[in-house]
């Protein structure tokens, strides 16, 4: 049988419009496709809740797939094993506490596993706003990546969601949108974006977990963007706290969404 073209396009289009149909109404809209976004997908996905993750750029992962400087290899502490034990990725120890894994199968593991459980991904889509009703964060507004970049005069299109995630790292995108465009103040200690501070690799990640939370009405943060919301420095090459923050983040939002339905 012949392959006809068309009817290869109409498949791509028609799924693809179904499936972002079905994803503009959900539980927890994550921005962000790094290490703690995806974990968080996982487990919120797990737990049966709608759960949709949209990554400005082509690949998902964020920082993970560099390692250290291109050395693609990341370290993780013993407090993070369970989790690489949950999704089957394979570790070393180096030392004590100190164990190394391969930043391309940590990276693609992840996502295997949170679309496997049931994460929806959309990536080169962009959150260029924030829907709002009455001080609280209802869902996104958002845009194809290459239209930002190219600077074009396209209209977005909206996305509703019961509770925000922002995990877009060190740019905490969503964290500061609703910064410069929302009426009301961010729960941090000045009310704004506290900024990013220099590697400090102990303090950064227990600081992130402590810093994944609400920051304001229906929007969390998780990951680095919790660190540089709230003034945390930042980690380098180690990620078990961004998988940790991830986990926290499913949790708390299951037991938000646990109230909401009240």
């Amino acid at each position: 049988m012949e392959l006809d073209e068309v009817i290869i396009t109409k498949a791509i289009i028609d799924r693809f419009c179904n499936k972002l149909i079905a994803h503009l109404e959900t539980d927890v809209a994550i921005v962000g496709g790094g290490p703690s976004g995806l974990v968080a997908g996982y487990f919120l996905a797990g737990a049966g809740k709608k759960v949709v993750l949209f990554e400005r750029k082509l690949s998902v992962g964020g920082g993970m797939w560099g390692g250290g400087m291109l050395f693609n290899e990341i370290v993780v502490q013993k407090a993070a094993l369970p989790l690489m034990k949950e999704f089957g990725i394979s570790y070393r120890e180096f030392q004590k506490n100190y164990y190394t894994a391969d930043s391309v199968e940590s990276i693609s593991t992840l996502t295997s596993r949170a679309v496997q459980a049931g994460l929806t991904i959309f990536n080169c889509i962009s959150a260029e706003d924030v829907l709002m009703r009455t001080s609280r964060v209802t869902g996104l507004v958002l845009n194809w990546t290459a239209v930002e970049m190219a600077r074009l005069h396209v209209d977005p299109l909206a996305a509703r969601a019961k509770f925000v995630l922002d995990t877009t790292g060190h740019e905490t995108s969503v964290v500061r949108l609703v910064q410069n465009k929302v009426p009301g103040k961010l729960k941090t200690p000045s009310g704004k974006i506290e900024g990013e501070k220099s590697m400090w690799s102990d303090n950064a990640e227990s600081f992130t977990l402590r810093n994944t939370r609400e920051v304001f009405p229906g929007l969390y943060v998780a990951g680095m963007a919790a660190n540089a919301t709230f003034g945390g420095p930042r980690m380098g090459p180690i990620f078990g706290g961004m998988l940790l923050s991830g986990e926290k983040a499913a949790t708390m939002l299951l037991r938000a969404l646990s109230s909401k339905s009240r």
